[in-house]
């Protein structure tokens, strides 16, 4: 191919892509980076949250008398004690409750005399709380303290993880969507620079010019810009995924701390710019080389 020609088309096609492609491929990397580490996050999160709670149960003892409800409670603590399937075992003091309580019901009273508090006993399991295992302990606690209440406590998380599961799928879709947008764009960029430049490429091919050289061209301004938006959108996205992680730890709950993102995790981000980078250059060439058999 004449040096001229190729250096035409260079010109051509670079001033034709790029402009606003950089910051188009930006902004969309950044977004696919922060909703990539939400989803991320939560998939951490719930993992976390299932596997804590996966061999606990709690016992809540419904009497209202106090004094039956001490009974009642200690005679749960002594059938649970005797079983070789749990492992720890811890009644929450009244105190406790009364703390967890008060910000949504306001003062309690000493010992609860403004409303009555169950007992709450906490298990954790040495072994994979099953239903046949749950319902034999329910109801061996039953017989010994009728107003018990046995749930696993993963059953009272189910709902949340539930969510979270969706909230999961929602972020995997927003990324799938802004990837296509991403390749939409790179696709009218790249027929743009090609219809403004026909007649060139069609005297390139008259002068024994391939196909291949005129994909190469315009090719090269794509991956180049695509490059550049890549880096500028994993610096922006991954700065501000990590302001948000510092301002969740501030807030010191053990649930916040189980969705914090590891290596794994980091690495996966990582490749959103290559990828990007990688389904620029695909659409680039799949848009032009449909171009050239439309001119031929």
């Amino acid at each position: 191919m004449n040096g001229r020609l190729k250096l035409r088309i260079r010109r051509a096609s670079n001033k034709r892509l790029g402009g606003p492609m950089p910051w188009v491929v930006a902004i969309m990397v950044a977004l696919m980076v922060m909703i990539a580490s939400a989803g991320m996050a939560l998939s951490n999160l719930a993992r976390t949250s299932e596997a804590d709670l996966s061999g606990s149960l709690t016992v809540q003892i419904m009497e209202a008398a106090e004094y039956l409800r001490d009974r009642e409670a200690a005679a749960a603590m002594s059938v649970l004690e005797e079983r070789d399937d749990i492992a720890q075992l811890r009644r929450v003091s009244d105190r406790e409750l009364r703390d967890m309580l008060e910000p949504w019901l306001g003062d309690l009273g000493e010992g609860g005399a403004n409303v009555p508090i169950p007992a709450l006993i906490d298990a954790r399991l040495a072994v994979p709380l099953s239903e046949a295992r749950l319902a034999q302990i329910r109801q061996s606690v039953i017989e010994a303290a009728p107003s018990a209440r046995v749930e696993a406590q993963s059953t009272w998380l189910a709902p949340v993880l539930r969510a979270v599961s969706a909230l999961q799928y929602y972020a995997l879709g927003l990324v799938a969507l802004l990837g296509v947008t991403t390749a939409a764009a790179v696709w009218l960029a790249a027929r743009s620079a090609m219809a403004a430049n026909r007649d060139t490429i069609e005297v390139v091919h008259l002068l024994g010019g391939t196909d291949d050289q005129v994909v190469r061209l315009f090719q090269k301004p794509v991956v180049r810009d695509a490059a550049l938006g890549g880096a500028v959108g994993f610096i922006l996205g991954g700065g501000l995924t990590l302001l948000m992680a510092r301002q969740f730890a501030a807030l010191d709950s053990g649930l916040v701390a189980s969705g914090r993102l590891g290596v794994a995790d980091w690495a996966v981000i990582a490749s959103i710019p290559l990828a990007a980078v990688a389904l620029a250059a695909l659409t680039a060439r799949i848009s032009v080389m449909s171009v050239l058999r439309g001119i031929r």
